[in-house]
């Protein structure tokens, strides 16, 4: 029997109720649930493994998103994120695309970019040459130094080499192109271009300096779209402000650096829920943004012949299921099992999909209700517990600073005591 991932009123429910439910969704074990209920699960034994000067543990909240429907398969979603509004707006979003199929999402290869820069070359043309020319062995020196990775059907695949003009000159790049199959890789990369640097630098007559993977990998894309049924949004008015947010912030970069922050909520949220490298994601994000020259979308919005919108969101997502904080940390490894992948790739084409959809949520927010009318009802909770709010008063205060329009903590602090005299 399939399983759905629309929860109705789920967000109403306790916090162990909640729980219980993703439990049975995922096929948790007892264990495993129990872990999520806890307030600090990563033991200072582990995280003091993962950085150096370990002083303490910063928890940050996970959630999961619902309603979410990808390639035909229902799923929730884990998300960790401290900003409000979030999680709840993705589950809309979902919400909504589900009337229409959901998201259709696909990926290339993991195949990521490790970079070795050449100076000092007295002829450049020829270098290039000399380089490809011995492309088989350098592959073959780049593979003898991860034999697993080449088992499992992954490894070094191609060698491409570029030249940069610089203030310093022209350099050479060669570029060793690996498939990591289901890890991200920088690691394996790294220890590649280490390996060939030697041979590279002999036979290009050049010095070799950088040894190092690239962040913007473009040969390691996801891609997800979506329709938007018109109805469910508000009307084909609300479709037409969408594509009009969307122009404004396919043109103008102050615009779109908040626009694609929008998208990054949901994909860092994710990201950072399965334990992978949410800096390495969102700097290839904005580079694959700026890629023509001009920073632009990441997304594409557009309206079809029945009146309904279209969104289309494509970007670099180099993202793995084995090593790093996936294989150390256990709630990166719950979240896993609550995703229930069982690729680098399908888990590539979930976060994208949900990128999709917070942007949705954040275009349709601003074209149809203002942003200020969701997100600050969400941030008045936090403010009244800044103030010192606790238990039933959190609500209580939040309510009444929502309804006077005046969410400050000066604020909080007066009802707060006028409440708590009662």
């Amino acid at each position: 029997m399939s399983k759905s991932s629309e929860f109705s009123g789920f967000y109403k429910l306790p916090v162990s109720e909640r729980v219980k439910l993703v439990k049975g969704f995922a096929g948790l074990s007892d264990e495993e649930a129990g872990l999520l209920e806890k307030p600090s699960v990563l033991s200072f034994d582990v995280a003091n493994r993962m950085v150096e000067n370990l002083v303490g543990v910063m928890p940050v909240p996970l959630g999961v998103a619902v309603n979410f429907v990808i390639n035909g398969r229902d799923l929730v979603v884990p998300m960790a994120i401290e900003e409000s509004s979030v999680i709840a707006a993705a589950s809309n979003a979902a919400k909504i695309a589900r009337m229409r199929g959901g998201f259709h999402a696909t990926s290339t290869d993991p195949i990521m970019i490790g970079q070795i820069q050449i100076v000092g070359v007295q002829d450049a043309d020829r270098a290039r040459l000399e380089i490809l020319a011995h492309k088989e062995q350098i592959l073959k020196k780049a593979n003898d130094q991860d034999p697993v990775l080449v088992s499992l059907g992954g490894g070094a695949r191609d060698v491409e080499v570029r030249f940069v003009e610089t203030f310093l000159g022209k350099m050479v790049i060669a570029e060793l192109l690996v498939d990591c199959r289901d890890a991200m890789g920088p690691n394996a990369v790294n220890t590649m271009a280490e390996a060939v640097a030697p041979m590279i630098e002999e036979v290009s007559g050049g010095r070799v300096y950088l040894r190092i993977v690239s962040n913007l990998a473009v040969k390691r894309l996801a891609r997800a779209t979506a329709i938007f049924a018109k109805e469910a949004l508000g009307g084909e008015e609300v479709v037409d402000g969408i594509v009009r947010a969307y122009a404004f912030a396919a043109a103008d970069p102050f615009r779109c650096a908040t626009h694609n922050k929008g998208i990054m909520n949901g994909v860092t949220a994710a990201v950072l829920a399965s334990g992978n490298d949410t800096r390495a994601v969102e700097a290839g994000a904005h580079a694959y943004a700026a890629r023509s020259g001009h920073y632009t979308s990441l997304t594409t919005w557009e309206k079809n012949a029945d009146g309904d919108l279209v969104g289309t969101l494509e970007m670099p997502m180099a993202v793995g299921i084995v090593g790093g904080a996936t294989a150390s940390n256990p709630i990166a490894k719950i979240a896993v099992k609550i995703l229930g992948v069982k690729s680098a790739r399908e888990l590539a084409e979930i976060i994208v999909s949900v990128g999709l959809a917070q942007n949705l949520a954040a275009l349709r927010a601003l074209a149809a209700e203002g942003i200020q009318r969701g997100h600050m009802s969400l941030h008045a909770r936090n403010i009244a517990i800044s103030a010192g709010a606790a238990g039933e008063l959190i609500d209580k205060v939040a309510e009444q600073m929502v309804a006077e329009r005046k969410i400050r903590v000066d604020r909080a602090k007066e009802l707060l005591e006028k409440f708590s005299k009662r």
